[in-house]
């Protein structure tokens, strides 16, 4: 019998020296990993929360080591520190206090991702992932980025050139961004220096200035752009032609009357020069009369005849020329009101026609607008399908990988009974993981191009509601315009020397106000787009954890099907 035993160890020795060689180099190769980080740097935005990832490969359970997460420009330099299964507050810097976790949870799966809440300039900088023992880092950069959409306004009126001075001016920008002016066909203009302040948050404020003549399109754009973040915001305005013709029309206006004034100034002095002539008359004659009181009274009589005629003279002469003045006011006054008459029914034409097109064109927009948002609800229905789906085949890989422990766990208590059973059912429950996989893979696909479609989506109905509200602002501007004008004419033809600067003035204030809503607005959509970007990042990072669970799945199974051969051999 002992005989038998040594020729049968004789005749099979080489799984046995297999076994052993398996388990001393597992023993050997266990914690032998590498830490993966990110080789991009990782973009936030300021005051929301993010993700700095880092990851063990292959995955392994790392709660019971100590982690560390350090950045070499901060005094202590540590911003959270792991160690004996729970964290270090003490050794944490100051500014990082309560703003730094981990996913415990995820420990055990070799996930060591550092999320930071409510993210600030400072946070900027280069931090590092490592584990003291075996030694092993990763990188990671963070860059910290805060985006503003820019307000337009009308600063006024260019005296030199009669164009329109538009200011934009952005607020709460880091890293310190530029200005660029563009028209309607995309062409760059030339604007004066672009003036920055930087805060006490460090946060920058840019505001910039053009002046812009009239046109073919009147479009004109304001865009603060930061290239090393890739963030740009642009904000547009429309600027109708009868803006323009009403500046030139009352430059002409103010021409036509300060030309009048000066005339009625003239005449005035002419009348005032005639006065005084005639009452220097009237004193000579009577100092002539009192100093030749020696002549007889018939002469005295002939002179103030003769005064008594010169002075009816002049007061012909006087009375000829209000006349004349008079009759050549009553012209010009006349001129003038008719040229308002004109001037008042082209505008009254041109409002018609505007209103006609601005109607119509908002029509359109409201009808696309409608048509975008029936598509998004139906891309966003389907997403949330296709995220049910993807749960779904999560459960049911989670239950196969249950039922593959459960065959590891039998095979492991009767090696020797039931083998092609169990075999069946392993190989059964192996190809019915590699389905769910696949299943897993399509769904994911599907998913991916689904949210690139609601982006897309969301997009093309943020533009339409843009535009929509640029029509809107344009088309109440244009009516405030045409509104303001017509009262100007009726004061013009009350007072014409009256200055047409307060309407403007008016106007200005009215369109900072809109334009201030607008911004509004427009803070409103940035904070919704935030909040979507989160909500995607927090997908990606469970879709990543799905996958992380797969592959320990998949590497289980290979592990499973080793330790079957190796009980093969063995038997």
């Amino acid at each position: 019998m002992l005989n038998a035993d040594t020729k049968l160890l004789k005749s099979h020795p080489t799984p046995l020296i297999v076994l052993v060689f398996h388990l001393l180099l597992t023993h050997f190769c266990r914690g032998q990993f590498q830490l993966i980080g990110s080789s991009q740097p990782i973009v936030a935005t300021l005051g929301h929360d993010i993700i700095l990832p880092c990851h063990l490969d292959p995955a392994e359970d790392a709660s019971g080591l100590t982690l560390e997460w350090t950045r070499a420009d901060l005094n202590p330099r540590f911003v959270h520190v792991w160690r004996d299964g729970q964290e270090l507050e003490s050794k944490k810097h100051p500014s990082f206090e309560g703003r730094t976790s981990l996913f415990i949870d995820e420990l055990k799966l070799g996930n060591i991702s550092l999320k930071v809440s409510k993210v600030k300039i400072g946070d900027q900088g280069t931090y590092r992932c490592f584990i003291p023992s075996p030694g092993k880092q990763s990188s990671v950069q963070l860059v910290v980025a805060a985006v503003f959409s820019p307000v337009l306004s009308l600063a006024g009126i260019d005296k030199d050139t009669s164009g329109v001075v538009l200011q934009c001016e952005s607020k709460g920008w880091y890293p310190e961004p530029e200005v660029v002016w563009l028209d309607g066909e995309g062409n760059l203009l030339s604007a004066g220096p672009t003036e920055t302040v930087r805060g006490p948050d460090d946060l920058y404020t840019v505001s910039s200035r053009v002046t812009v003549e009239k046109r073919h399109s009147n479009n004109f754009t304001c865009r603060v752009q930061q290239k090393n973040i890739n963030q740009t915001r642009e904000t547009h305005i429309y600027i109708s032609d009868d803006f323009f013709e009403v500046q030139s029309s009352s430059f002409t206006l103010t021409v036509g009357l300060a030309v009048s004034l000066a005339v009625c100034i003239l005449l005035i002095l002419l009348l005032v020069f005639f006065v005084w002539k005639w009452r220097q008359n009237i004193i000579i004659n009577k100092g002539s009369h009192w100093g030749d009181s020696g002549r007889g009274e018939e002469r005295n009589c002939s002179k103030r005849n003769k005064t008594e005629d010169q002075r009816e003279t002049l007061m012909a002469d006087e009375t000829v020329q209000m006349e004349v003045l008079n009759e050549g006011k009553g012209k010009k006054k006349n001129k003038h009101l008719n040229k308002q008459k004109t001037e008042q029914q082209r505008r009254e034409e041109a409002e018609n026609r505007v209103k006609r097109v601005l109607i119509l064109f908002s029509e359109e927009l409201e009808t696309r607008k409608n048509e975008k948002q029936d598509e998004l609800q139906q891309l966003r229905e389907e997403r949330q399908r296709h995220q049910n789906n993807l749960q779904t085949v999560k459960k049911e890989l989670e239950n196969k990988n249950k039922e593959l422990q459960t065959i590891q766990a039998m095979l492991s208590r009767w090696p020797l009974r039931g083998r092609k059973e169990e075999e069946q059912k392993k190989n059964k429950a192996e190809q019915e993981v590699e389905t769910l996989k696949k299943k897993m893979e399509t769904h994911q696909k599907e998913l991916d191009i689904k949210i690139k479609q609601v982006e897309d989506k969301q997009a093309e109905v943020q533009q339409l509601q843009d535009e929509i509200q640029r029509m809107e602002t344009n088309l109440r501007t244009l009516m405030e315009n045409l509104e303001s004008n017509n009262k100007e004419l009726e004061r013009s033809q009350a007072a014409p020397v009256r200055s047409p600067s307060s309407w403007l003035e008016g106007k200005q204030a009215e369109i900072s106000q809109l334009l201030q809503e607008k911004q509004n607005r427009q803070k409103e959509v940035d904070t919704l787009y935030n909040q979507l970007e989160t909500k995607n990042k927090e997908l990606d990072q469970k879709l990543w954890h799905e996958q992380q669970r797969a592959e320990k799945a998949e590497k289980d199974l290979k592990e499973l099907k080793i330790r079957n051969k190796e009980v093969h051999l063995f038997t």
